[in-house]
């Protein structure tokens, strides 16, 4: 057994890894060094560069040395700088990096007499062999402390009441604010005395004794400053009279970080005293984990959480009743940025596909930024950052991306970071680019991409890779199909049509990829327009209307082409050329003895589209009815007959038509098997000749018979129908499909091709001729 292979380290070589498996070929990792440290039968490997310590925010002392830490883990020799806003510090008597890591800064100031100051951005920088990487960002300020700028004020207050003083001023770190009365510090240890952090110091239930100048003492490493004095004057109580409830002071908005604690003060008044109670505004529990309430009604929250974010509520209540008043300020709690999912190194082959992931939480949302070796990565090309740039793709990777990769996550609560490395796999004897790359349109939907083998190293070649994207996509969207390393070409299918696709190859062996060939452009042919949906209309006996609806199935159509003819005619009249945004057009002048077989097609840049086709008919029903008296004396041709209104004429009627179709089909069979007829001797020889001399012109509708009512002829005509599709270039020569319809409703029955049906009743002619004779 072999230690190899450890992608998550990128190691690359037997000596490099961590996991245990079966030996690598022969001479199929390039070799690197690295340092290993056997725990038991564990492997780690400790090639990368890691940060032990990294440096923290400091708030320095002026005229003070400051020491900055950095401490990293990785394959010797590694290098250490650092960089102050951005730009490498150059070694002097100002600025030391030992050889541990650490930056000494030998007098902090804030301001130098040069204009530069000390002050900013630090980070350090580590490297080695494998790489670069850079710690997170540390802000170093100076310790400062302003002037107050708010100052404590005078007070007269009743015995028994309330009084407040407050002071603010502004410094780094926070000032510590402490209180002073007559020049010594207040007694904290009397609970009537409430100090808050912010500058507050509250007295309540006052008495004479209280009376004196009050200071305010703010100090931290840069200074101790005291503020103006103000008077605390007491008056006799008049706590007998009753006064409403009031919050003099309510609360303020804060904004804090993580872990500080939050003061929200309230401070009431009224007769009898009223009780101070606090609520969230969303509903929430406050919770009692953390929760404290100084003096008589300000509400501390210690090492506040993001879940303590929220709108507070506090409200004065009078003893017993109802009445109330109210205040409310709002808590925003900010979370430094932190990774839940950092990104993990990886080994690739050449050719291939790196994908890092990285994912930070905080609030306010933190923003993820993507260092290559210490330098911001610009997407672009092959690499690209997605979902917010929480994913980083790079695609087609080569030995110029091999480096190390780091995720920076930023918000105004802090910064952090993440590193890994990409390792680039390239085995000995990997076949050359496959060269001359060609692609060639076939149709709407098919490209084919031919290629020559590469120039060396094919023997080992298993086969090819073809990627394929739309030239407008991006990179990421791009996908492969597998060919046969004997086959140096293939035809992509279902493609678009009228869109350009670019193509790139790569040979493949057991042990990897070759780089990429060059590309090939292609665009596929445009499509002809789908065939439009058909309807017709006899609007009198010889005029008939078509309507159509255009087809989104295929390419757009720039117009339309109508065609028609007589069913027996040879050719048609027409094309009639229609725009595109057309939908109707009225067919005029028609003989109403004849049967119309109107075709209609669209047509665009790429050509005609495939025709709809419909037969319509202007003859009445009485022409139809000759060919059952062929079959059957019953059925009357005579159109002169008066009209029967009965119920007896009617159901005669649906006996007549029922005893037609019978016939029909009757006939259609006996003829198809060239045999003759019987025919009643009730019909005489001239009617017989009279009706089989008209066959040839119903021939199209003789799948269907039609039903002859025992009733006048009506103002419009019986209309039959049938429709088909052909290509557009062959329009005028045949139709492919047929459906029969009528008045307008289909039919559904498929009818033999017209050449077909002549032939048969071309021969029943015939056989009913020699009856005759």
């Amino acid at each position: 057994m072999y230690i190899y292979e450890c992608l998550s380290w990128g190691c690359k070589s037997p000596g490099d890894c961590c996991l245990e498996g079966a030996a690598p070929p022969a001479n199929s990792y390039q070799p690197l060094p690295a340092k290993r440290v056997t725990l038991g039968r564990s492997v780690i490997c400790e090639a990368e560069l890691s940060f032990v310590l990294e440096p923290s925010d400091v708030i320095a002392v002026q005229e003070q040395p400051l020491m900055l830490h950095c401490q990293v883990s990785g394959l010797p020799p590694v290098t250490i700088q650092w960089r102050h806003s951005g730009l490498l510090l150059i070694q002097d008597q100002r600025h030391t990096t030992f050889s541990n890591g650490s930056l000494l800064i030998a007098h902090f100031l804030k301001t130098r007499s040069d204009g530069s100051s000390d002050e900013g951005d630090y980070e350090c920088v580590a490297q080695n062999s494998f790489g670069l990487v850079v710690s997170r960002r540390a802000r170093i300020q100076a310790a400062t402390m302003a002037n107050f700028h708010v100052q404590p004020e005078s007070v007269h207050a009743e015995e028994s009441g309330v009084a407040r003083f407050q002071c603010q001023i502004h410094g780094l770190p926070e000032p510590v604010i402490s209180w002073e009365k007559d020049g010594r510090p207040v007694d904290t240890g009397d609970e009537r005395y409430t100090l808050l952090p912010t500058g507050v110091l509250q007295i309540t239930g006052v008495r004479l004794e209280d009376s004196g100048r009050f200071c305010c003492v703010a100090h931290n490493s840069a200074a101790v400053k005291h503020s103006a004095e103000a008077v605390l004057t007491v008056s006799g109580s008049q706590s007998s009279v009753y006064k409403e409830p009031m919050i003099l002071v309510g609360p303020e908005n804060l904004t804090l970080t993580v872990h500080q604690t939050a003061i929200l003060e309230c401070v009431a008044t009224g007769y009898p005293r009223p009780i101070v109670s606090w609520s969230r505004l969303d509903g929430r529990p406050i919770g009692v984990e953390g929760i404290q309430v100084l003096g008589t009604g300000n509400l501390m929250i210690s090492d506040v959480g993001v879940q303590h974010s929220g709108v507070y509520v506090c409200a004065a209540n009078k003893p017993g009743t109802r009445v109330r008043r109210t205040a409310q300020g709002r808590l925003v709690v900010q979370a430094p940025a932190e990774f839940v999912q950092a990104p993990q190194s990886i080994a690739r082959p050449v050719g291939t596909t790196a994908i890092f992931t990285c994912q930070a939480q905080g609030e306010p949302e933190p923003q993820l930024t993507w260092l290559k070796n210490g330098q911001v990565l610009e997407p672009g090309g092959h690499v690209k950052l997605k979902n917010n740039n929480s994913t980083l793709t790079i695609y087609g990777i080569s030995q110029d991306d091999e480096a190390i990769y780091q995720c920076i996550a930023e918000n105004s609560a802090g910064s952090t970071q993440a590193s890994a490395r990409l390792t680039v796999l390239w085995a000995d004897g990997l076949p050359g680019v496959p060269t001359r790359v060609h692609a060639e349109a076939l149709s709407p939907t098919t490209i084919q991409v031919s290629w020559k083998e590469p120039d060396q190293n094919t023997q080992d070649i298993i086969g090819y890779v073809l990627h394929i994207r739309r030239t407008s996509d991006p990179v990421e969207e791009e996908y492969e199909e597998a060919v046969n390393k004997v086959t140096l070409q293939h035809i992509i299918r279902d493609l678009e049509p009228s869109t350009s696709y670019t193509f790139y190859v790569k040979a493949y062996t057991s042990h990897g990829a070759s780089k990429p060939s060059d590309g090939a452009t292609e665009t596929t042919h445009g499509e002809v327009p789908a065939p439009p949906v058909l309807h017709t209309k006899v609007l009198n006996s010889s005029v008939i209307q078509a309507s159509w609806e255009p087809s989104s199935k295929m390419g757009q159509h720039q117009g339309y082409r109508l065609y028609y003819k007589g069913a027996q005619t040879a050719l048609f009249v027409g094309p009639i050329v229609l725009a595109r945004n057309t939908s109707q057009y009225n067919i005029t002048q028609l003989d109403p003895s004849l049967v119309y077989e109107v075709k209609l097609l669209a047509y665009n840049q790429h050509g005609d589209g495939n025709a709809t086709e419909r037969f319509v008919s202007l003859r009445e029903p009485g022409d139809f009815a000759c060919l059952s008296s062929v079959l059957d004396a019953s059925c009357d041709c005579g159109r002169d007959e008066q009209p029967k209104t009965s119920t007896t004429g009617i159901i005669t009627g649906i006996h007549i038509g029922i005893t037609c179709i019978i016939f029909c089909v009757l006939f259609l069979v006996f003829s198809y098997r060239g045999r003759s007829v019987p025919t009643p001797s009730t019909v005489t020889a001239s009617h017989r000749r009279h009706c089989v001399a008209d066959l040839p012109a119903v021939v199209p509708r003789l799948m269907m018979c039609k039903t002859v009512q025992d009733t006048p002829p009506v103002a419009h005509s019986v209309v039959q129908e049938s429709s088909s599709s052909s290509q557009g270039g062959s329009a005028l020569s045949g139709a492919t499909r047929r459906e029969m319809e009528v008045n307008g409703s289909i039919v559904g029955k498929k009818v033999a091709d017209s050449n077909e049906l002549e032939r048969l009743f071309t021969q029943h002619h015939l056989q009913d001729a020699s009856i005759v004779s």
